[in-house]
């Protein structure tokens, strides 16, 4: 019985490799071939064009504004996540599903129909146009514009890993905090934080990500203003379409290898979750 029950749990051999051989030339095809093009192509003139290629005004403009508009908004969105999340999974009040709807806006949303939002809002001819202009406050076609449309795409990655992870936790450890005395922030520090801070690091990472990578809502908003208002998107797709293909390739690298640096931090940080998972089932089993 036992031999039959075992046979019953394993798929058989070929199978599993055939799988297994479908998903390695995926990813081979769809993934590493394209970032080896990236990186051979941005090399193909030698490492003197290509530093060239990075270190020209217009792309070191692009960088910062790129790195500006990911700075100010993971942040916000840093905060909101978390005051969302706490909100959500410690209490209950009307309009919470709307809130939660709310949140994961952004994922149903085109970025580019997000981009027309705020040049119907902010644009010259848009509901605040003529007040702004008034008041000589430029959003549109400037940073404010990309640092709005960038915070719109991004804010709910942080929400939505805190999210489900502090439902779960429930309340148990706040309450018990509450009677012994803690104080808000106490109970904040000491508390939830500790238990929410690889999933919080988690979704920061991914709103990084998404920040530095984001094309379409911040074309719409940016105006392509060489050397002012273009982030590296914006920047690699004026250079490709100025059959600068060697530069544009550049600049693609480095996004590239943000991506890569993401993608390294996240599986580190998934690594020290399932750590920190394991060394709580084994705290609880001893326990028990």
């Amino acid at each position: 019985m036992r031999p039959r029950t075992d046979a019953a749990r394993h798929d058989p051999a070929l199978l599993r490799y055939g799988l297994i051989f479908v998903a390695l030339l995926f990813l081979g095809l769809f993934v590493v071939l394209p970032l080896i093009a990236v990186f051979a192509q941005a090399l193909e003139k030698g490492w003197g064009a290509y530093w060239a290629a990075i270190t020209e005004p217009d792309a070191l403009s692009s960088i910062r504004l790129t790195l500006l508009a990911a700075g100010i908004a993971v942040p916000l969105n840093l905060v909101f996540g978390l005051a969302a999340a706490w909100a959500i999974a410690e209490f209950q009040f009307r309009g919470k599903n709307v809130l939660i709807t709310l949140i994961d806006l952004p994922f149903a949303v085109s970025p580019v129909i997000a981009g027309l939002i705020y040049v119907l809002m902010f644009g010259a001819q848009g509901w605040f146009g003529p007040w702004l202009n008034q008041h000589d406050i430029k959003i549109i076609f400037a940073v404010p514009g990309i640092v709005l449309a960038t915070v719109f795409v991004t804010f709910p990655f942080v929400a939505r890993e805190l999210i489900p992870l502090m439902q779960a936790q429930g309340t148990e450890e706040e309450e018990a905090a509450l009677v012994l005395g803690a104080s808000g922030w106490q109970l904040f520090w000491r508390v939830t934080l500790p238990n929410i801070k690889w999933s919080l690091l988690y979704g920061v990472i991914l709103c990084a990500a998404r920040a530095m990578g984001e094309f379409g809502a911040v074309s719409v908003v940016s105006g392509h203003i060489r050397g002012e208002t273009n982030t590296m998107p914006l920047h690699v797709e004026i250079l490709y379409n100025e059959y600068n293909f060697a530069a544009a390739f550049a600049v693609a690298s480095l996004l590239a290898l943000l991506a890569l640096v993401t993608l390294g931090a996240k599986r580190l940080l998934e690594w020290k979750m399932r750590q920190d998972y394991a060394d709580f089932t084994a705290t609880e089993g001893a326990e028990g």
